[in-house]
């Protein structure tokens, strides 16, 4: 796939060396936009355990989080030409991986309405969110619960939000995105995002309510 990247570079404007010195991806893009096979390679290798994480504790299965992720550099690579640092790299890619997500939610709401089976579960638990979850919630459990005690808890707690409110829990705690960012990436207003993740807070807040102490916030 790296050997069919086109050989001849463009001319990069003041403000994308600008973006590309402040973010090394931005910077990787760029070479790759300009033809160097070897800038989608690190970048892949870069991003590459980021996505398949993402898509784990989105979709709970590891081998089609892998399987989502070639997905994402697959439509990096198509969209290479026509890449600009508008926004940021993170930002861009956390877009894609959405849109990924939702095709493949898509996918699987029309297998179940034909009655076939499907390949993974949109509202699969969320393996490996404990912290995640803990986190959004703001809970700070009280009591050293038994860990697969805790983890069914909060796989049901998980598996309860919607597809957008799991999302943007995972965007703003485990890639420390801001409301701007995850508005942007999902393509929602800020306002929603906010709403979304109120939402998602309360949800977790009362199924781990029973493990928190007064100090909780």
């Amino acid at each position: 796939m790296a050997s069919e990247l086109p050989m001849l570079p463009m001319k990069s404007s003041s403000a994308e060396m600008a973006a590309a010195a402040a973010d090394p991806s931005t910077a990787l893009m760029l070479r790759v936009r300009d033809g160097d096979a070897e800038a989608f390679e690190e970048l892949v290798s870069l991003w590459q355990d980021r996505l398949v994480t993402l898509f784990r504790h989105h979709m709970g299965d590891h081998s089609t989080a892998e399987d989502l992720a070639q997905e994402v550099f697959l439509r990096v690579y198509r969209a290479r030409e026509s890449y600009r640092p508008t926004a940021k790299f993170s930002t861009w890619i956390h877009t894609i991986a959405n849109n990924v997500a939702s095709d493949l939610r898509q996918r699987s709401y029309r297998r179940r309405e034909h009655g076939l089976p499907m390949s993974v579960s949109a509202s699969s638990s969320g393996i490996g969110l404990d912290q995640i979850a803990v986190a959004a919630s703001g809970q700070r459990p009280a009591r050293q619960a038994d860990r697969g005690e805790l983890q069914d808890v909060v796989q049901r707690a998980i598996a309860g939000l919607g597809d957008n409110q799991r999302m943007a829990v995972l965007l703003a705690k485990f890639e420390q995105c801001s409301y701007e960012e995850i508005a942007e990436a999902m393509q929602l207003s800020v306002p929603a995002v906010k709403s979304l993740l109120f939402r998602a807070r309360d949800q977790l807040r009362a199924a781990l309510e029973p493990y928190a102490g007064e100090g909780s916030t």
